[in-house]
């Protein structure tokens, strides 16, 4: 039955019928990429629930640290990630500790 579906149904209904069959879609992640000493992108909004990985492209080391205090992440090396996940809604500034000119903002909106 789902091979007739998905061969007779446009792709947005098909993604619906996916989802409900697996019982609701899953927040994807998003990605941060540390790259010439900036976070790219600068302010990311993601729903409660979602998880934000921030990867070091650069060939220096840097960190990732909220002033709330909320997160912080290890000396990331080149190519290592840190990931947080959101659960509440609100606005959360966080800069490198080695390089304080790098910041970034995650905001998260209630689903």
């Amino acid at each position: 039955m789902f091979a007739y579906l998905i061969r007779r149904t446009p792709m947005a209904a098909v993604a619906a019928l996916a989802a409900a069959s697996l019982g609701g879609a899953a927040k994807a992640p998003s990605v941060v990429t540390i790259g010439n000493f900036t976070f790219a992108a600068p302010v990311v909004t993601v729903p409660v629930g979602a998880t934000v990985t921030w990867v070091n492209g650069d060939d220096v080391p840097h960190t990732v640290v909220a002033t709330d205090k909320s997160f912080r992440s290890k000396v990331l090396d080149t190519d290592d990630r840190f990931s947080f996940t959101f659960t509440r809604a609100g606005s959360y500034d966080y800069f490198c500790s080695i390089h304080p000119h790098m910041t970034g903002k995650v905001v998260v909106t209630a689903s």
